[in-house]
């Protein structure tokens, strides 16, 4: 677990729905658990660090990242970002797979 020696701020959470690609979300899970924190949090973490134009991770954690994006088939790039479309394929969010 990481550990901090700063002050906590408190928030308030809220549950939302949020929909995301497949392997994207495979990604950023095996990531948290390797981080050992909660997939809000390092979505938190993630956009935090975006939104003042920071890199969220040091290159240990990058390489990290590519091995999980290999393990799970992520291909997509930040290029793809504005041009993802929904697949005419349903998705059977029963299958492990």
């Amino acid at each position: 677990m990481l550990w901090y020696n700063v002050t906590m701020v408190p928030v308030r959470r809220i549950q939302t729905g949020v929909r995301i690609e497949r392997q994207l979300l495979k990604v950023l899970k095996g990531l948290a658990e390797y981080l050992d924190v909660s997939l809000g949090d390092l979505i938190e973490g993630i956009t935090l660090h975006a939104f003042e134009g920071k890199t969220p991770f040091e290159q240990t954690t990058i390489d990290v990242i590519g091995d999980l994006k290999r393990v799970y088939g992520l291909t997509l790039t930040a290029a793809d970002s504005h041009k993802l479309t929904e697949s005419s394929t349903p998705v059977d969010v029963t299958s492990p797979h």
